[in-house]
């Protein structure tokens, strides 16, 4: 991060004269438009000392500004955050997820369409850091949270440059209205009250996976849509209502593809496990039943899906009844919250697929990212835009 020109930020931070400094950064756009922690010298070298990697490493770019990323400016953006120094392994596995060429950053950053950066901590790292996977998880009250998903999202508009604004040249994120996930959407999967094996387990690691390896989700998701069923007492009948809640026209996956995420609560996750029914089982009846009907459809909508999702050999196929996915795999579903007869379910861009990178198992190892399925893959060239 390089300040423009004007006062010396952290001359006048570490002055002691921090509301100065606080306004400074508001005045030069490195907030997200709520007051944060100032990154004085001394804040931000505790954080370089918990980080995994050299403080004066570089991390890459970051799209769509291209700017180098270093592990001070990470640090720095951790601090402005209100982050402990402890999170810094975890966030810097999330700029690894970013990076990577499938998860189309540029994109992401840049489209129309309200996506959020969600980070999903998984395995004892959950634990130590007290990232909360039980009841009001994706909500607020909860620090680590808030604090992560609050940095990684200043990373991506301080360093890469998505900013939102009125269309002026600096202003790179596009997005029509946004989202409240802008500021921060993490949370943790919940392994307690899950029916299923963790969702790192379903991975194909290349060296194998360990119940104790800790690991990082993004996504570039919509926020949570709520799905309400107290009354199903069978799998049937609670998978017909997930099914047609996903059945949305609207959804950028219908079109374009790419994963989603189904996160159930531990009550409905519970029923269909008790129904004998495994993550692959949900997977499959929803690439089967989670389908838009041609008819819900209007005719140019209908069209441009054929255009962008490669649907003009298949609609006939599928009884012109459209897949909000690909394939079973490519609808993530994993398990969160607490008490309560609710899910939630959260499509993304559409053309990206989510990244997961285990952190190192001991020192001096790095970060690990989890090849994608086989069925991840863009249907046609236009998705790959």
């Amino acid at each position: 991060m390089t300040a423009p020109e004007g006062p010396d930020l952290v001359t006048l931070a570490d002055a002691h004269d921090e509301e100065t400094a606080a306004e400074q950064l508001y005045r030069w756009g490195w907030t997200d438009g709520l007051p944060v922690v100032v990154p004085t010298t001394e804040r931000v070298e505790r954080f370089l000392t918990a980080a995994t990697r050299d403080p004066d490493a570089s991390l890459g770019p970051l799209a769509p500004r291209g700017a180098e990323l270093t592990l001070r400016g990470l640090a720095a953006n951790a601090v402005m955050a209100g982050c402990l120094p402890a999170y810094m392994p975890v966030l810097e596995a999330a700029v690894v997820a970013l990076q990577q060429p499938d998860f189309n950053l540029y994109g992401t950053q840049t489209t129309t369409h309200p996506c959020a950066l969600m980070v999903v901590v998984q395995g004892p790292v959950a634990g130590e850091l007290a990232v909360a996977g039980g009841a009001g998880c994706m909500g607020s009250g909860f620090r680590a949270n808030g604090t992560i998903g609050r940095a990684v999202r200043l990373v991506a508009m301080n360093v890469g440059g998505a900013r939102p604004g009125d269309g002026q040249a600096d202003d790179m994120d596009r997005a029509t209205h946004g989202a409240p996930a802008k500021w921060s959407f993490c949370f943790a999967e919940n392994r307690a009250d899950s029916p299923w094996p963790p969702f790192g387990a379903q991975l194909e690691w290349p060296d194998g996976w360990d119940p104790a390896d800790s690991l990082v989700t993004v996504a570039a998701v919509e926020g949570p849509h709520n799905i309400n069923d107290h009354r199903s007492s069978t799998a049937g009948n609670l998978l017909r209502t997930i099914a047609a809640t996903m059945a949305t026209p609207g959804a950028n996956t219908v079109y374009r593809g790419g994963d989603q995420f189904l996160v159930l609560g531990p009550e409905h996750a519970r029923l269909l496990a008790d129904a004998g029914l495994s993550r692959a089982d949900v997977q499959q009846y929803l690439f089967e039943h989670a389908r838009v009907d041609a008819t819900r459809v209007g005719a140019e909508k209908l069209q441009e899906a054929s255009l962008w999702g490669g649907y003009r050999l298949l609609l006939e196929e599928w009884g012109h009844r459209v897949a909000i996915a690909r394939a079973p795999q490519d609808i993530r579903v994993l398990v969160a919250g607490g008490a309560g007869k609710h899910s939630v379910w959260m499509p993304t861009f559409g053309a990206t697929w989510s990244q997961t990178v285990r952190l190192p198992r001991s020192a001096g190892d790095g970060f690990t990212v989890a090849p994608l399925n086989e069925t991840a893959r863009w249907a046609d060239g236009l998705e790959a835009m």
